[in-house]
């Protein structure tokens, strides 16, 4: 878990989502585990794909998984001045 001296402004929180969603639709690594985005987005799975399916699909929105890790200060980021 990554925690940062300061809190961002909008825009930093905009550029830092942006930035991750760009990177995890092009195939990046991701910092949240498969079970916890599971956990997390399980009556949108359920929603789409049914209860059966809800368990072995996964969430395929760049940006939600995203923002899930920023919540938990799972992007690795130095904010601390230089």
């Amino acid at each position: 878990m990554t925690q940062t001296q300061t809190e961002h402004t909008r825009f930093e929180r905009a550029r830092i989502i942006g930035a991750r969603a760009l990177q995890i639709g092009m195939g990046a690594p991701l910092n949240a585990s498969e079970e916890d985005l599971r956990k997390e987005f399980k009556s949108e799975l359920i929603s789409l794909f049914g209860v059966e399916e809800a368990n072995i699909r996964f969430v395929l929105d760049p940006l939600k998984i995203a923002l899930f890790e920023y919540e938990r200060n799972l992007i690795p980021i130095d904010t601390s001045p230089e």
